[in-house]
């Protein structure tokens, strides 16, 4: 079976090629390739590289990490698998998500902001203990 490794810390000018060359000192490289920012098109400087045998593999880990490529040590280790990704983002599930990190399932702000609108019912530490409608001027 085919094994996976993480090459991290690259030289920003590496490409997939340069991957290949480098890894098929030590068996057959299945599939090189360097991750690309989309919205630069530049590195990120990190890679994968996948050999055809788990003994091929693991001799190009033991044998490349550590090592200079360019003028940067790079990382090599056996690559770990990705977690599952269950969509939408932060503790609102995304745009427009309901609920807050405190459970409530009314969505908008969290905490602090009435049903009614507003922040009048809120109190500051340094207001005396009126609320924002309650000033003097």
């Amino acid at each position: 079976m085919a094994t996976r490794i993480y090459v991290g810390n690259l030289p920003y000018s590496a490409d997939d090629q340069q991957l290949s060359q480098l890894f098929g000192a030590f068996g057959e490289v299945i599939e090189s390739s360097v991750v690309i920012d989309r919205s630069t098109n530049q590195s990120k400087g990190f890679g994968f590289v996948q050999m055809a045998t788990d003994e091929e593999a693991r001799n190009a880990i033991a044998g490349l990490n550590g090592t200079m490529l360019g003028n940067r040590t790079i990382r090599v280790n056996e690559a770990q698998p990705r977690p599952e990704r269950t969509g939408g983002g932060g503790y609102r599930g995304g745009y427009n998500g309901g609920g807050d990190r405190y459970g409530s399932d009314r969505g908008g702000y969290d905490r602090g902001y009435s049903d009614r609108g507003g922040y009048g019912d809120r109190r500051r530490r340094d207001d005396g203990g009126r609320g924002y409608n309650d000033r003097d001027y």
